[in-house]
């Protein structure tokens, strides 16, 4: 043996030289015309058709299919389009995370294009014996058996014509954003309402993933107590982001155990969600909470939400964090449609002014990307090459919007309304 192999070998046993990465399995790719209907989802299974959805040769049909995954970050590479006819589809992730709209093919053509997908479960390591915490994020009712927080990769094929050649999936290495929030950011499960944050997907290269932990009902303490921010500080990792945005409920004092005043425990919470984003190698961003549908006489909106706003521009300044003022953003958003024109963008047909449709929701997310590029967050290298920029005193008309709507329907009332 050589002296040089020598020293090699006693580098690779000492760990300075790492042993070569085992190779990367192949994608997992699915053919689904050749799919049967009967081939649904089940565990053991580990694909197929879900939520008693299939397509149809024939006449195409919005459907779900899903694909048992641990959890993780995953690239999803799907051929859109048919040999016979043509194809208009939107795609869907988990709970209504948008990653594409309106994708038209021709009769013969098929167009190809990836995506990331973040998978979730709740469960989180046990504490120590004797130690605090717990095993499980403490999900709601609400949440029994959302798609966000399951085992499984789903996706939704919507539109007026959807065609889908094949579907490959295979885990990715990406840096993550992770959502803290309340129901004005999370995935909202079922039409008509909509939040920013399963908007945001869309708006991003295949470069970074997605993972929306935020839910309705939720304040800075609830999201701790609930162990929600701890599966997130279990995942987190650096070269990843924490995006955070509260206030909505956290400014109710009718909620006593979880109110927090504006300038003192409001801020001190949202110091530590910084530290612990930042005791990972993480970079925080703080998100100031959007504006209710308030006008007063004169078509301005009223600042329904007192200090929390300002406070949270202290905390970013006196911490050097990344804000992004959907504060001011939505005002000018709410104000450019005008009083007859912002309820477009509400839930409920306008009869909510808290909560978001698609519109809303879709132009809120163009917000935060502006913001991200304003920040000059190295993020905004992942910016999708055809958002050109956003300004929310123009926004997009609703008279134009147009996104296919999702196969989940409800009318339960959110949490925290």
């Amino acid at each position: 043996m050589t002296a040089f192999r020598k020293l090699c070998c006693a580098l690779f046993v000492a760990g300075a030289i790492a042993p070569p990465a085992a190779p990367s399995p192949p994608p997992r790719v699915f053919d689904l015309p050749q799919l049967k209907g009967t081939d649904t989802f089940s565990a053991e299974r580990g694909y197929g058709f879900d939520l008693g959805t299939q397509p149809s040769a024939t006449a195409p049909q919005p459907c779900y299919f899903s694909v048992a995954v641990p959890e993780g970050n995953y690239r999803v590479t799907v051929t859109f389009g048919d040999a016979q006819a043509g194809s208009e589809t939107t795609l869907r992730a988990e709970n209504r995370q948008l990653l594409l709209e309106h994708l038209a093919t021709a009769p013969g053509q098929f167009a190809t294009r990836t995506f990331i997908v973040n998978v979730r479960t709740p469960r989180l390591a046990p504490p120590p014996k004797n130690a605090p915490g717990g095993s499980a994020v403490a999900l709601n009712p609400r949440e029994a058996g959302a798609l966000r927080w399951d085992d499984k990769l789903t996706l939704e094929f919507d539109g007026a014509a959807p065609r889908v050649r094949s579907v490959g999936v295979e885990p990715a290495e990406v840096p993550t954003i992770f959502l803290a929030g309340d129901s004005t950011v999370t995935d909202q499960p079922y039409e008509p309402t909509a939040s920013w944050g399963q908007m945001l997907p869309r708006f991003f290269k295949p470069a970074v993933a997605v993972a929306n932990h935020a839910e309705s009902g939720e304040t800075l303490k609830s999201f701790i107590a609930e162990l929600r921010l701890a599966k997130i500080l279990s995942l987190i990792k650096p070269g990843d982001y924490l995006f955070i945005q509260f206030g909505h409920n956290d400014e109710k004092r009718n909620w006593p155990q979880t109110y927090v005043e504006a300038r003192t425990t409001y801020q001190a919470y949202l110091r530590a969600y910084i530290a612990e984003a930042r005791l990972r190698g993480a970079t925080p961003v703080l998100v100031t909470p959007m504006q209710r549908r308030t006008f007063d006489a004169h078509g301005r909106i009223t600042n329904t939400h007192g200090d929390y706003p300002a406070a949270v521009r202290e905390v970013a300044a006196e911490t050097h964090v990344a804000l992004i003022d959907l504060d001011r953003m939505s005002t000018a958003f709410y104000e450019a449609l005008g009083p007859a024109r912002a309820p477009l963008a509400f839930n409920n047909q306008g009869k909510d002014p808290t909560h978001h449709d698609n519109y809303g929701a879709y132009e809120l997310a163009q917000c935060v990307v502006q913001g991200i590029r304003d920040a000059r967050l190295p993020l905004a290298a992942f910016i999708a090459d055809d958002f050109t920029g956003f300004d929310p005193a123009h926004p997009d008309s609703p008279d134009t919007f147009a996104l296919p709507a999702s196969l989940a329907h409800g009318s339960e009332a959110l949490r925290g309304n």
